[in-house]
């Protein structure tokens, strides 16, 4: 397959996977609001009926779907621009800052479109969650990128590229462990996503009785990004660490002790912001959710550094 098929494919590819991104960002958003698929219906109105009244849409599936198949393509040929500069760049690195240019190009040219075209439309939908879900389809578009043309890693951010991309693995590869633990211990007590919600309330909205709780989208939104970025900072440092221990094998140590300390860490969290969540939530779920997360990013971290573990184990025998 030639470059030229290569970055063609891969393009709409990436265009696709941001595309889904911000789909599924506005249908949590449209159903938080009570309101499933109005984000879609509004902006195909605007776009293919003229349409700039918010008050005069109606959500049909022929005009979702509509949308969907004209956001996509919009998506794709993006996508499409964005891979080609990556090829290019292959060979001339300070195209990269082409990339990035024509990426906050878009995001700018989007929201002023639509203000110029339907300003309505704009504050029907909030312009932060249009920002937000621009920001997160470029995220996922750059990751796929990022995998699939490794030396892009490498002339962006050179040794730390490593680093990056295992902490953020092991990150989401924890934060997953422990949201899915609490789905299936939530929903086996007949409350789904409870726990996310109380924490959520607990932490942003001060709440301190639990039987007042309602669960809702927003909470439990709200409550996984803090969760999932907590469990990437760690794996961030605990990446940081194993780098310097490729080097000095004893720092493996200090590993293990962060590791320990991450444990404690939440309890003590729990306990000096809301104590009482210790009396709703079971203690032993908190420890086990934790140990779950930790016994899966430590398997992760090894597979890649098995020479440091093992000239540490040597050492400490």
């Amino acid at each position: 397959m030639d470059s030229r098929s290569r970055y063609l494919r891969e393009g709409i590819i990436a265009g696709l996977i941001a595309a889904a991104i911000v789909a599924v960002w506005f249908l949590i958003f449209d159903a938080a609001r009570g309101q499933p698929f109005r984000t879609p219906a509004l902006l195909g109105a605007a776009a293919m009926q003229g349409i700039r009244d918010p008050g005069a849409v109606t959500v049909t599936p022929g005009l979702v779907a509509r949308y969907t198949v004209l956001h996509g393509a919009i998506f794709a040929m993006v996508g499409v621009l964005i891979a080609f500069l990556i090829a290019t760049a292959q060979r001339q690195p300070s195209r990269l800052l082409v990339m990035f240019v024509a990426l906050m190009c878009f995001e700018v040219a989007f929201l002023a479109v639509l203000t110029w075209w339907a300003h309505p439309v704009v504050t029907a939908l909030r312009w932060w969650a249009i920002l937000i879900a621009n920001a997160l389809a470029a995220g996922g578009m750059l990751v796929y990128f990022f995998v699939g043309y490794r030396s892009l890693g490498g002339m962006l951010f050179g040794p730390w590229t490593r680093i990056v991309r295992e902490g953020l693995a092991a990150g989401l590869l924890g934060a997953v462990a422990v949201a899915l633990w609490f789905l299936l211990y939530d929903t086996a007590a007949g409350m789904p996503l409870r726990t996310p919600a109380l924490l959520g309330a607990a932490l942003f909205h001060g709440l301190r009785d639990a039987s007042t709780l309602v669960v809702t989208w927003p909470l439990v939104l709200e409550y996984t990004l803090v969760h999932g970025a907590a469990f990437i900072a760690f794996g961030w440092m605990a990446a940081g660490l194993l780098a310097m221990a490729d080097r000095e094998p004893r720092l493996l140590f200090v590993f293990i002790m962060l590791f320990c300390c991450f444990e404690v860490f939440a309890f003590a969290m729990i306990s000096v912001l809301a104590h009482w969540l210790l009396e709703t939530i079971s203690w032993w779920t908190i420890l086990a959710g934790n140990l779950l997360a930790a016994a899966l990013m430590l398997g992760y971290f090894l597979r890649g550094h098995r020479v440091a573990w093992r000239e540490f184990l040597h050492a400490s025998l």
